[in-house]
């Protein structure tokens, strides 16, 4: 439950939007519609205006902004630059992913603290002079959001480190939990400030910012927005200890694009929806997209890549060539192995010097002759694990420097960071190999780094005596298996980090491999990550949002849902709720009518163990019963026993069950059987496949009706029950293939049922026999909630297209819930059809018997 704080974090009524720029005209035509016009418009006075907008504009919005800030040492005044040679500064380098006609802003903090009295002179500068608009949060917020809930508890939760014990990790603070939503709240007044949310794109930038997309989709709805996890996603047993993991779901799909680094963290996500939330993905045309109160949200898989141009411009520099030469002769007759790292507890760089210590005490052959230099960049947070992790470092260095080191030698040289760009790609450049040890990390662009780096140019070329373009190049990857950049680099040696044995056995093979293989895995390698740049990432990113929110404005869009549980639900124009008022009319005006009800998610709520009707359900039933002008139907699937026990107090309800395969018109009247043309012996050959299925699968369990068989797999494992429903559909089909039956999978079940048995030929049926008895109805009613009750639907549409209906019929196919249908109205739960129903038979005169004082209705929300 959110705190009231929380809640009113939502409140954008409090946050009026402020920037004073010209908008392409918008008003609303019809409840609901938006039209692209304004009223002069709509009335031709104005119909020769065309608006052209000659660029587009982009707003990256990410926790630090890509700009350095420090104080001039003789004016004291602020001065600001590019942060370009930091080698992560990808929002600065996804830049060259857009054409020139694309503008640039970005959004995020600065990474200096500026006084109150100077941010808004600070921020028209950085917007006038680069494109930034500042967030500056207060340093106390941004304690308790960056290195409390950011680095302290989301980050090592999304590296699977859980808080078992106090000592293990942060747990959960409800107070850093409502700094993080305080601070994506900041991120969104912010971007307010600059977006024209009828053209603008907005693309958010990893774990800090994962609630800022609820907040931009509530002020606009139809807003476009992507986001990039750069971090892993956990699997759905790590993350769902979460306590506001469905908050945190819920904004991400609030989004039009998810982009991930690779398919496992994509899985991930996908599995948590499904589990917490009930969602299914479907895959179409390369694409995977989860449906979401009728939104698709789109899920991209593409890792990140480099700076081709960067590196290679770091590359021509003098002092790159100067620090090489100086460094090739430092380690003159040594085999260089190289790893760079962050000091945090997840890099496995204490793993790493365990496996050179093994390596040089089963091979006392390379002792003096192999050295490991470890480059560590500073801590991104504070705290006593990386204080731990340093102290654990040092000590294993020196002892196996102690150990194994001799004077001119030592084992591991440990290089404190910061270090330059130029350093950086010196030690790449004369490094054999590189040690990417990682028990966990989100991508590490380190060995795409080093592969660019041995690709060589000129001036290194000529620092370190190469024969220029002739020369070969050679490079040899080490990679941790739990490395987001792992699956795309095929030709390096993978290894289980925590297996020292592993990973010593890869570094001799490394540094004793022959030349030739080492050249044609830096090939491979090389191919790979000069087509697979950042500007390959950002443009591919870009393209797939583009096509995510072209059906932005073919649909109608409103809100729904309080505080960080608020979604949009977007449906066809034509799809519209069912008004009460306006069905009745029809109903006064018609006096051949025809009502099909499904039951289970129509009349009854699926969740009600109890599946048997309540009094107001038997009470509106009869009402509508006993018009004569109605003929009413209960269409199920349910089997005829239930249906005819349930509705005994229903004399004149018309009950359809198994799909149509059993009908009597009333309870005095017998049942009728479709026939069909065949027996049911294929029973004989399906139902011990279905057994050896739920045998397996605990949860599920078998449905035997008379015409049909239903594996239900509701109450098993999702993902399992899904991937089983799979199977046993496919060994259905296989062993039925020569019967004359239908093997269909649909909401948690597996059917199957005898050819030409649906709810849609029920519907041909009835309105057959009332055309024959000199009853063609002039309105029709179809309620349904399912796939099955799609039949119904079609069938209905079928009926109007072809003028087989009265052509004054009135005609009202309705689903229950908001979702993509082929019918043309929904309702939104049972208890709002429980109560049309009741309007209609008012308007009959037939009103209802109430429940009596006391009794519970139990109302359900789709």
């Amino acid at each position: 439950m959110l705190s009231r704080s929380c809640f009113n974090l939502l409140n954008f009524d409090q946050y009026p939007y402020s920037v004073d720029r010209a908008r392409i005209p918008r008003v609303m035509t019809f409840p609901g519609i938006i039209s692209e016009f304004d009223e002069e418009d709509l009335e031709g006075n104005n119909s020769n205006v065309e608006v052209e907008n000659e660029y587009e504009r982009r707003i990256i919005v990410a926790n630090q902004l890509p700009v350095k800030a420090y104080r001039d040492s003789e004016t004291k005044k602020w001065c600001f630059e590019w942060d370009r040679y930091a080698l992560d500064t990808l929002i600065l380098q996804l830049k060259d992913g857009f054409s020139p006609n694309v503008e640039i802003i970005y959004v995020g903090c600065l990474k200096a603290e500026v006084d109150l009295s100077e941010q808004d002179e600070v921020a028209q500068f950085l917007l006038d002079k680069f494109r930034c608009v500042p967030t500056f949060l207060p340093l106390d917020l941004i304690n308790k959001f960056y290195h409390g809930f950011c680095k302290h508890y989301l980050w090592p939760l999304f590296h699977y480190m859980l808080p078992v014990t106090p000592s293990h990790g942060v747990r959960f603070d409800k107070s850093m939990w409502q700094a993080y939503v305080s601070a994506n709240k900041i991120f969104a007044d912010k971007v307010y400030e600059v977006i024209n949310p009828d053209e603008d794109y907005v693309w958010i930038q990893d774990y800090h910012l994962m609630v800022l997309p609820t907040f931009l989709r509530r002020r606009y709805n139809r807003v476009k927005v992507g986001f990039f996890l750069h971090s892993p996603f956990p699997s759905s047993e790590i993350y769902r200890t979460l306590p506001v993991r469905e908050e945190i779901l819920r904004a991400l799909l609030n989004c039009d694009l998810v982009g991930f680094q690779t398919f496992d963290y994509a899985r991930h996500f996908l599995s948590c929806c499904s589990r917490m939330l009930g969602l299914d993905y479907q895959s179409k045309r390369g694409y995977i997209g989860l449906d979401y109160y009728g939104r698709t949200v789109t899920i991209k898989i593409l890792p990140v890549g480099i700076h081709m141009g960067q590196l290679q411009n770091v590359m021509s520099l003098p002092d790159t060539g100067k620090k090489a030469k100086e460094l090739k002769e430092k380690y003159e007759g040594k085999i260089v192995m190289l790893g760079i790292d962050d000091m945090d507890m997840f890099k496995g760089i204490g793993l790493k010097f365990l496996a050179m210590g093994r390596l040089l005490d089963e091979n006392p052959v390379l002792r003096g002759k192999v050295v490991l230099v470890q480059i560590t960049n500073p801590p991104r947070s504070k705290g006593s694990d990386v204080q731990e992790v340093q102290k654990e470092v040092n000590r294993i260095a020196s002892e196996i420097n102690k150990k194994y080191g001799k004077p001119g030698y030592k084992p591991i040289v440990c290089i404190n960071g910061p270090v330059s760009t130029q350093d950086k790609i010196a030690h790449y450049a004369i490094s054999e190999c590189v040690v990417v040890n990682a028990v966990r990390d989100g991508m590490n662009l380190v060995p795409y780094e080093y592969t660019v780096s041995r690709q060589g140019s000129d001036n290194l070329d000529k620092a370190l005596q190469l024969d220029g373009p002739t020369a070969s190049r050679k490079s040899v990857i080490i990679v941790s298996e739990f490395v987001g950049c792992s699956p795309s680099l095929s030709g390096a040696i993978r290894v289980n980090p925590w297996n020292i044995d592993s990973v010593s056995e890869a570094m001799g093979l490394a540094v004793t491999m022959p030349d030739p293989e080492k050249e044609l895995r830096h090939e491979k390698h090389y191919k790979y990550v000069s087509s697979h740049d950042v500007a390959y990432w950002a443009r591919s990113f870009d393209q797939d949002l583009q096509r995510a929110c072209a059906e932005h404005y073919h649909k109608r869009c409103w809100g729904i849902g309080f505080g960080l549980g608020f979604r949009v639900v977007a449906l066809g124009p034509n799809f519209r709720k069912l008004s009460v008022e306006h069905i009745v009319s029809a109903y006064n005006r018609t006096n051949s009518r025809l009502i099909l009800l499904d039951y289970d998610g129509t009349m009854m709520p699926e969740d009600k163990v109890n599946k048997a009707p309540g009094e107001e359900v038997i009470s509106v039933l009869n009402s509508l019963c006993s018009d004569p002008k109605n003929v009413v139907f209960i269409v199920s699937g349910r089997g005829k026993d239930s249906l005819s026990q349930w509705l005994s107090p229903c004399p004149r309800l018309g009950l359809s069950a198994e799909h149509g395969y059993f009908t009597r018109w009333s309870k005095d009247s017998e049942w009728e059987s479709r026939p069909i043309a065949a027996d049911m012996d294929w029973k004989r050959v399906a139902l011990p496949v279905m057994e050896h299925y739920t045998e397996a699968t605990d949860g599920s369990s078998i449905e035997q009706k008379e015409s049909a068989l239903v594996w239900h797999h509701q109450e098993a494992d999702p993902d399992f029950g899904a991937w089983q429903a799979k199977e046993l559909l496919d060994h259905l089909e296989s062993v039925l293939a020569n019967e004359p039956v239908v093997v269909k999978r649909g909401q948690h079940i597996v059917e199957v049922k005898p050819q030409n048995i649906s709810k849609g030929i029920v519907v041909e049926s009835l309105m057959a026999s009332m055309k024959s008895r000199g009853m063609s109805p002039d309105f029709v009613l179809c309620i349904g909630d399912d796939r099955s009750d799609e039949d119904m639907f079609e069938s209905i549409a079928s009926h109007v297209s072809n003028h087989f209906l009265l052509d004054k019929a009135e005609v009202f196919a309705c689903t229950v819930g908001q979702k993509p249908s082929m019918a043309k109205f929904y309702l939104d739960d049972t208890v709002e059809v429980i109560k049309m129903l009741q309007g209609l038979s008012a308007a009959s005169g037939q009103l209802p018997k109430l429940p009596n004082r006391g009794t519970s209705v139990e109302v359900v929300t789709a």
